[in-house]
């Protein structure tokens, strides 16, 4: 038995901004004139065209872009009782919702195959009969219905190999990985599980598959250590199931693999414990008393390769991009909020990754708290510029990766890193042409 149906979008109508660099933003509030929605903006620009938003369901929140930028999924749910929990795919050369699925329950995070295809949704709520809840729902993207699921207690977090062979499934509280063959839902032995991991979170998989670097979440998500260990899918050096020993690490909820350097960031907890890196750590000043670390580490020795700490806000970090200038940009929510005449302080921090290069105030390896309260809910790097647009506390905000400053934007003079008439509670934003 499914447990969730198929529609096609209401009444939606094709609407053609005419622009040839654009950004998608999620707004996830109706009040008086604002609808809730898509909104559009011209990305080389950092104008608001004046069209209405895209329909996406009620609260519009996270999105991804398909492999072959065909197509953008929205996903709207918050979590509440009346949340429609709706996954809307977004045309985005029509700029129309074409189609949309509601889910059994909330989702943190949806992956697509390769070929654009299909779209595979994590649902850790979902009921099941006679088993604890838990599925991975299976989306056609061509025609806008459920084709399949599969079973997996309190997934949360997915993770897709380059070829589609193979999701990954991270659940909740649990120190093993569900590998799943897509090929085989719905016919049988669809998932297998893998043990010997610590609170495992997220995987990064190499260019020929044959190994996934696995991100262990550790104390901070209620195990012992974070680290970073390798699964031989191939299995010949590491016994049993191909898991090699982790290489621990401070923290290490979130990641960025560029090249062959992963970028780790996450909360030091003590095992069984809470916050454990005192912000005096290093040269930090602030008035907050735990602060996060970033560890920057070297996949093919499978090594730390800072020395020292380097130290950003707490909270639990969940985005990380990485921008023009070799400036890398982690957010983070449920961190420390800092708003007082001498410190503003919010979940946003900006490494220096250029070695010999001071950007702005911020010296090479060093890092920048901006003055901003608030989550943050996205990041997106804008590739043919030299600026980062983030969203924090609900809001768009424009950095010069030059500066990594706020930046200033001729069409709105008076409000440094903003868009003229943008007005919303915006959540995440997502470029489609570049």
């Amino acid at each position: 038995m499914w447990l969730s149906c198929g529609a096609s979008a209401p009444g939606s109508t094709t609407q053609i901004s005419g622009l040839k660099y654009r950004a998608f933003i999620t707004n996830n509030v109706s009040a008086g004139t604002t609808s809730a929605g898509v909104y559009i903006v011209n990305a080389a620009t950092d104008v608001r065209p004046v069209i209405s938003p895209i329909a996406a369901g009620n609260t519009p929140g996270m999105m991804m872009l398909t492999p072959n930028r065909a197509e953008t999924l929205v996903f709207s749910g918050n979590g509440t009782q009346s949340s429609d929990n709706q996954l809307s795919i977004i045309s985005n050369a029509g700029e129309n919702n074409v189609a949309h699925v509601t889910l059994p329950g909330t989702t943190e995070s949806f992956v697509v195959s390769p070929d654009s295809s299909s779209a595979y949704a994590a649902v850790p709520a979902a009921p099941v009969v006679g088993q604890s809840p838990g599925i991975v729902e299976v989306v056609s993207l061509s025609s806008g219905s459920v084709t399949g699921q599969v079973d997996v207690p309190s997934v949360q977090y997915l993770a897709i190999d380059n070829g589609g062979n193979r999701i990954f499934g991270f659940s909740d509280n649990s120190d093993s990985v569900a590998v799943i063959t897509p090929s085989n839902i719905g016919i049988g032995n669809a998932v297998t599980y893998i043990g010997g991991f610590d609170r495992p979170v997220a995987a990064f998989f190499s260019s020929d598959d044959t190994t996934a670097y696995v991100l262990n979440c550790g104390a901070e998500c209620g195990g012992t250590q974070a680290s970073v260990q390798k699964l031989e899918m191939t299995p010949a050096q590491c016994q049993p199931d191909g898991v090699c020993a982790p290489v621990p690490v401070p923290a290490s909820s979130v990641a960025l693999v560029n090249g062959s350097t992963m970028y780790l960031a996450g909360t030091p907890y003590s095992a069984g414990g809470g916050p454990s890196l005192f912000c005096s750590t290093g040269t930090t000043t602030t008035q907050a008393t735990y602060c996060g670390q970033l560890t920057i580490f070297d996949l093919s020795s499978m090594s730390v390769i800072n020395t020292a700490p380097i130290v950003i806000t707490d909270g639990y970090h969940n985005r990380i991009a990485l921008g023009a200038n070799g400036q890398l940009f982690v957010g983070a929510h449920t961190c420390t909020e800092i708003s007082t005449t001498a410190e503003t302080r919010g979940c946003l921090s900006i490494y220096n990754t250029l070695p010999a290069t001071k950007v702005g105030s911020v010296a090479p390896g060093g890092v920048l708290i901006p003055q901003a309260n608030g989550d943050v809910t996205g990041i997106q790097p804008i590739a043919t510029r030299t600026v980062v647009y983030v969203v924090q506390n609900y809001s768009l905000s424009i950095y010069d990766a030059t500066t990594d400053a706020l930046e200033y934007n001729p069409n709105n003079p008076n409000n440094p890193g903003q868009i003229a008439n943008l007005i919303g509670q915006f959540v995440d934003v997502k470029t489609v042409d570049f």
